[in-house]
């Protein structure tokens, strides 16, 4: 499978814009948007089903949890694990807890293209920061968990 070609950086604003911050977000929210979405073109995958197998790496869920944490609606949820199914990517099961509800699971096939999947992802935008250095990105890292904790309070 051939690797996605490099996606161009975007220019950087001036430092005197007034939106400075919001538009250094929303150019870098293009580019992890692009890096996912070529990664999942390279799989075949939507953004979104790339995004499914993500969440089930470390898990199985239910389908009410999935669908909140990828902001689908219960019929949009139905049809996202009904074609990743149908690809043999994740699996349905019973909850052992709740005989009404099911949990979702990556089958071999699809832990293994979320695999991959993460690691195409690491690779790129592990490039995309390189030039900030070891510290840059540690202080990257911490300004974007301080903004990540800020909403959710």
């Amino acid at each position: 499978m051939p690797t996605p070609a490099p996606l161009p950086a975007p220019p950087p604003p001036p430092d005197d814009a007034p939106l400075n911050t919001v538009d250094a977000l929303v150019q870098l929210s293009f580019l992890v948007q692009g890096v996912l979405s070529a990664t999942g073109a390279a799989h075949e995958l939507s953004v979104v089903q790339l995004r499914l197998l993500g969440v089930l790496r470390d898990r199985r869920a239910g389908m009410l949890e999935l669908g909140r944490h990828l902001g689908l609606d219960k019929s949009s949820m139905t049809g996202l694990v009904g074609r990743a199914e149908k690809r043999g990517l994740v699996r349905r099961s019973p909850s052992p807890h709740d005989g009404r509800a099911v949990l979702v699971g990556l089958t071999e096939e699809g832990r293994r293209l979320a695999e991959e999947g993460a690691e195409e992802i690491a690779r790129r935008l592990t490039e995309a920061t390189a030039h900030l250095g070891t510290e840059g990105r540690a202080e990257l890292t911490r300004l974007v968990g301080t903004v990540l904790r800020g909403v959710g309070s």
